[in-house]
């Protein structure tokens, strides 16, 4: 592959396409199904996926043998298949890569900077805000760029699937029903590529090498059938905000942050504890600094090794919802009769996430002080992924990528996020190879106010993705 010119084909690409698409795509409240459930009548997924689906149509239309499909299943999200045939003769049409994306989006989230808005896009610095820019709607148009820049060449690439689903942020369970539907159509890939994950700076290409899993729920403890007058009430009957956070103390000590309970940690292999002193040698207090301390805050630790296995293989409680209690400016004398909390748990890569689910509903329920009823419903459970050791060919080929779209070798690290798809896909290719990377970076805020897409990061992975599928190709070589 000529890097200069895919380099030059890319840009002009996404300067011309590529970003006023983003940008009508950001103006689309397509929330994801657990944050509308009334989706499908609102019409908003819709619009996103025929959006995506005409510009990818017109694109590969040139293509011999191209071809895509919107496939929809009774009752679930929809899904974007394309299928681009290999320039290689049989040895591609039988070693196909997975290109993976999807469309759907987080919630508004509040604190927006003024004059930013979740749908309303605004491109500033080289930056485009908006919800789902980034997370992940630029996916699809990256995949196809990267295949675009190759065909421009006429060099020779294995049969490409692109597969762009709509159920992701709800933990993509719709995608098991369509991988198999999709399966003869999918085949055995060797290489699975997934733009769905991070970057810790925006100088050089990053693999992510592992997903913490997750579990979570609600729970609840409620002591009395009403409120009461907190004067004649309180040193009599036990506050419930008090239980919940002795339950909470049975899984977190409040004071440093671990988690107690042996079975939810997990051993970190040795060769992720170096690709963890490598990516902290690599970013220093960058791990840290990247988020939006208030003056006078610091971190959980100093040492950025320590940080980086914290965030990426030690499990951690986040509390990300709160229900029972009134607005400040409307808390009367009262009280409550209940307090509950929604509880989020990220989980080291190799956890059985099912099985902590279990774990913690038996901690919280066991027992419950003063007798309150106390429940917990797990929710939702998403399994963690390790990845395979990288193939000699692969980590060369991530290397030359890195080094022409940034002049930089690549760095790997682990995530602290899920993306329940690679765990399946681990399972069902045990033999893939998989590269694992995307824009989001220091500041860029997935899910929270104020999110934006690195245009030159955006550019920057494209290149490394045709550089990755050109080597691919010829790995055997």
């Amino acid at each position: 592959m000529d890097q200069l010119a895919a380099k030059a084909f890319i840009d002009a690409l996404w300067d011309a396409e590529v970003i006023p698409e983003l940008t009508r795509y950001i103006r689309i409240p397509n929330k994801s199904p657990s944050f509308d459930p009334d989706w499908e009548a609102h019409g908003y997924m819709e619009a996103a996926t025929q959006q995506f689906a005409a510009w990818a149509e017109g694109k590969i239309a040139g293509i011999e043998g191209a071809s895509l499909e919107v496939v929809r299943l009774p009752g679930r999200t929809p899904v974007i298949f394309i299928d681009i045939p290999g320039a290689g003769g049989e040895a591609g049409a039988d070693d196909p890569v997975l290109l993976y994306g999807h469309l759907d989006k987080q919630p508004e989230m509040s604190g927006w900077s003024e004059g930013l808005g979740p749908w309303e896009p605004m491109l500033k610095d080289g930056k485009l805000y908006g919800r789902g820019g980034a997370d992940d709607g630029y996916a699809i148009f990256g995949a196809l760029s990267a295949i675009l820049a190759l065909k421009a060449q006429g060099v020779a690439h294995a049969r490409c699937a692109v597969l762009i689903e709509a159920c992701e942020e709800s933990g993509s369970y719709d995608l098991p029903f369509y991988v198999d539907h999709l399966a003869a159509r999918l085949g055995s890939p060797s290489l699975v590529v997934c733009l769905d994950s991070g970057c810790a700076n925006y100088d050089q290409l990053w693999l992510t090498t592992s997903l913490r899993g997750m579990t979570g729920g609600s729970l609840e403890v409620q002591v009395l059938t009403e409120g009461v007058h907190s004067g004649d009430a309180s040193g009599v009957v036990p506050s419930s905000f008090r239980i919940l956070r002795t339950l909470l103390s049975r899984l977190e000590d409040e004071t440093t942050g671990e988690i107690k309970p042996s079975e939810l940690h997990d051993q970190i292999p040795p060769g992720r504890i170096a690709e963890a002193k490598a990516a902290a040698a690599a970013l220093g207090d960058q791990v840290y600094t990247k988020f939006p301390f208030v003056p006078g805050m610091h971190p959980v630790e100093d040492d950025p090794t320590e940080l980086i296995l914290n965030r990426t293989w030690r499990p951690a409680l986040a509390i990300t919802g709160f229900e029972g209690a009134p607005a400040i400016q409307d808390a009367g004398n009262v009280l409550r009769p209940a307090t509950a909390v929604k509880v989020s748990m990220r989980l080291p890569p190799t956890s059985d996430a099912e099985a902590a689910g279990e774990r913690l509903k038996a901690l919280f329920e066991a027992d419950p002080p003063y007798g309150a009823k106390v429940t917990f419903n797990v929710e939702q459970a998403g399994q963690g992924w390790n990845a395979p050791a990288l193939a000699p060919w692969l980590r060369a080929s991530i290397d030359r990528a890195s080094q022409a779209a940034f002049g930089r070798e690549a760095a790997m690290m682990g995530e602290g996020g899920s993306i329940p798809f690679m765990g399946m896909l681990g399972e069902k290719f045990p033999a893939a190879q998989f590269v694992i990377t995307g824009v989001l970076g220091p500041h860029s805020n997935a899910h929270g106010p104020n999110e934006f897409l690195h245009i030159g990061m955006g550019k920057a992975v494209t290149l490394a993705v045709a550089q990755v599928l050109a080597d691919h190709l010829v790995r055997a070589d």
